[in-house]
């Protein structure tokens, strides 16, 4: 994915923030607040487990751009940016699943 529609992606969910909740989806969203956020991203990743049981790879790319997209939502709504998560994968880059696991039970300690 492109760093560039994730930007682009973010700055449109921002503006939402300010828009009529009856004039778009996203802000009607923000404005039934965190719990509907994540109702639909446990909604969406429902919906992309059964398409990968199913093996429909065209709808798993559906699924899976419904549920990226409400994750944005998510972090856009708690005023986080996409840039956040990608900065975190760049640091995991090169680490072994368990190292980068093992880092986090230390940082928790």
């Amino acid at each position: 994915m492109s760093d560039d529609i994730l930007a682009q992606l973010m700055q449109v969910l921002e503006q939402r923030k300010q828009a009529d909740s009856d004039s778009s989806y996203v802000a009607s969203l923000y404005a039934k607040g965190l719990d509907s956020i994540l109702k639909k991203i446990g909604e969406e990743s429902a919906e992309t487990i059964i398409a990968a049981k199913d093996g429909d790879a065209k709808q798993i790319v559906y699924e899976m751009a419904d549920l990226w997209f409400h994750c944005l939502v998510l972090l856009s709504q708690q005023g986080l940016s996409a840039q956040q998560v990608l900065q975190e994968l760049e640091r995991r880059f090169g680490l072994s699943g368990l190292e980068e696991k093992a880092s986090r039970n230390q940082s928790k300690r």
